[in-house]
C-alpha cells in the first residue's frame, strides 16, 4: 500500500479521481485512514480475486446504529454535558460515524433502571392513566439532540411488555397476551406514537413485540405472543388504526430470531396481515441469516431488518478486539437482505449494567460507572466500517469470490461512490478486487476489516 500523490482531503473526501481510499482495523489500529490505493488495468484473473458487479443490485440500505435503551440513555444522560454531545456527536453526526438507524423501548425492557409500562396500575382499557412522563426525564431529551444531530435519524420502537393488566399472570415479568385486551393495546400503540410526536421524537417503525416467542421465564419485562395473536392484532386492530389515522409508521413482525422463519412466512402468507406489514424483523441469537433469503424470496415486496444483536458477556476478553467476528456476521446479514443493523445496547457499563434482567450482555461501548471513561468494543469498530461508508439509499451490489477466512459486501452510494467491507478472520494475505476491467491488489492483515471507498 505504497503512498500516492494526494492531499489528505482529498484522499478522505474520496473526491480524487481513480483513488481508493482505505481505512482499516487490525492490531492496535481503530478504523485508521492507510495510504490510498489506485485502480490499474485488470490483466489476469487471479485465484485469491473478489469480483464487483456494480450492474447487479440487491436491497436498499437504511442504515446503522444501536438500541437507546433506558439504560443507555440513563448512561449517556451522567456524561457532563461537554463530553456527552462530543459522544453523540461522534456516533451521530453525518460527517463522523454516522449512525441514522435506532431502536427504542415502549416501556421497560430488560435494560432499565426499573420496571414501568405507560399505563400502570389496575386495568384501564380506556387508557386515561397513559403517560410517557417517565421517558421525559433523560430518554426524549437523548432522542431529540439526536434528532438535531442528524434529522434523518429511523427510529424503531418496540415493546418488550405490555402493561400487566394485559397479560395472564397480571405482570410486566413474563406471560402471555390476552385476546380480549387486543383493541385496547392498539390504542396503547397510537397513544404512545402521538405523545412521542408531541414530544418532537416522530417514530418511523414499530414492533408487535420484542421476541414473540418467549416470556423469558418470567425473569423480566417479556411476552409471549401467539402466532395467532400477533396475526389478529395486525390484522384486526393495530394495522386499521393506523390506516384509518393515516400513520406512516411501519409495522413490521416477529422481532425475533432466524429460526422461526416459517413463522414469518405464515404470517406474510395471509392477505388480511400481509396487506399492513412492511416487513420483518430479526434477531441473531438462533438460526442461520439466510432465513432471510428465505423469506424475501418468497414475499420479494417485504423487507428484512436485523434489530438486534451485541456482546452476549461483558466480561468476555475478547470484548474490545472480536472485530473480525462482528463484521463477518455482518457481511452475511447484509448479504441475506438485511436493510439494517442495529446493534443491542449503545452503552451499558463495567458490568452490564443498568439491568433488571438476568442477562449480563456488554454495550456497543462501555461507559465506566464511576469515572465515566468510554471503552468501545469490538463491535463497535466493526458496525463504523460499515456506517461510515454507506450511505441510506446506498444498495448492495455484487460481490462473488470464495476465499476461505474473507467475508466481504459491497455496495453502491446514491452519490455514485462505491464501499466494499472486506473482513479477513485468518492470516495475512493479498487478495485482488476487480470491477469493470480494474483491479486493485489490496493487502488484509490478519485479523483485520478494511473498507474501501471510491468514485465509481
Amino acid at each position: 500500500m505504497a503512498p500516492l500523490h494526494s492531499s489528505p482531503d482529498q484522499i478522505e473526501s474520496g473526491r480524487h479521481p481513480g483513488l481508493i481510499q482505505v481505512r482499516l482495523s487490525a492490531g492496535a489500529k481503530r478504523f485508521v485512514l492507510e495510504p490510498a490505493l489506485s485502480w490499474r488495468p485488470q490483466s489476469s484473473h487471479p485465484h485469491d480475486s473478489i469480483v464487483v458487479n456494480p450492474d447487479q443490485t440487491y436491497q436498499e440500505i437504511l442504515g446503522f446504529g444501536a438500541a437507546l435503551t433506558d439504560a443507555a440513555c440513563y448512561l449517556v444522560n451522567q456524561l457532563d454535558p461537554c463530553s456527552r454531545r462530543q459522544f453523540l456527536g461522534e456516533l451521530f453526526d453525518p460527517g463522523g460515524r454516522s449512525f441514522n438507524a435506532c431502536r427504542i423501548c415502549m416501556g421497560a425492557s430488560d435494560y432499565a433502571t426499573e420496571l414501568y409500562s405507560y399505563v400502570d396500575g389496575p386495568p384501564d382499557p380506556e387508557l386515561h392513566r397513559f403517560s410517557i412522563d417517565r421517558d421525559r426525564r433523560y430518554i426524549l431529551p437523548i432522542l431529540k439532540d439526536l434528532r438535531e444531530l442528524n434529522p434523518d435519524l429511523f427510529l424503531l420502537a418496540s415493546p418488550w411488555s405490555p402493561p400487566g393488566w394485559m397479560k395472564a399472570g397480571g405482570s410486566m415479568l413474563g406471560g402471555s397476551m390476552q385476546g380480549k385486551h387486543l383493541a385496547a393495546y392498539a390504542g396503547y400503540f397510537l397513544k404512545f406514537l402521538e405523545a412521542y410526536a408531541a414530544a418532537g421524537v416522530p417514530i418511523n417503525a414499530v414492533t408487535v413485540q420484542n421476541e414473540v416467542d418467549t416470556d423469558q421465564d418470567g425473569l423480566m419485562p417479556a411476552c409471549f405472543w401467539s402466532q395467532t395473536h400477533e396475526m389478529r392484532f395486525v390484522s384486526e386492530h393495530l394495522g386499521p388504526r393506523f390506516r384509518e389515522g393515516n400513520l406512516r409508521t411501519k409495522i413490521w413482525i416477529l422481532d425475533h430470531n432466524y429460526d422461526l422463519w416459517g413463522r414469518a412466512l405464515d404470517e406474510l402468507g395471509e392477505p388480511k396481515v400481509n396487506r399492513y406489514v412492511d416487513g420483518v424483523a430479526w434477531h441473531g441469537y438462533g438460526g442461520k441469516p439466510c432465513s432471510m433469503t428465505l423469506v424475501h424470496d418468497a414475499h420479494p415486496d417485504k423487507h428484512m431488518y436485523w434489530t438486534e444483536g451485541g456482546p452476549l458477556d461483558v466480561h468476555d476478553p475478547h470484548y474490545q478486539t472480536d472485530w473480525t467476528y462482528w463484521s463477518g456476521r455482518f457481511s452475511e446479514i447484509l448479504c441475506n437482505w438485511a436493510r439494517c443493523i442495529m446493534a443491542w445496547n449503545l452503552a451499558l457499563d463495567e458490568n452490564g449494567k443498568p439491568n433488571i434482567g438476568p442477562f449480563a450482555c456488554g454495550g456497543l461501548v462501555t461507559i465506566n460507572s464511576q469515572t465515566r471513561q468510554i471503552m468501545r468494543s469490538g463491535q463497535y469498530w466493526a458496525l463504523v466500517h460499515y456506517s461510515s461508508a454507506i450511505r441510506r439509499g446506498a444498495r448492495r451490489i455484487e460481490s462473488h469470490g470464495t476465499l476461505e477466512g474473507v467475508s466481504h459486501a459491497a455496495f453502491l452510494n446514491p452519490d455514485g461512490s462505491c464501499a466494499m467491507v472486506l473482513t479477513n478472520a485468518g492470516p495475512a494475505r493479498t487478495v485482488s478486487v476487480q470491477m469493470s476491467g480494474r483491479e486493485v491488489q489490496v493487502g488484509l492483515p490478519g485479523d483485520s476489516v478494511v473498507t474501501l471507498t471510491w468514485n465509481y
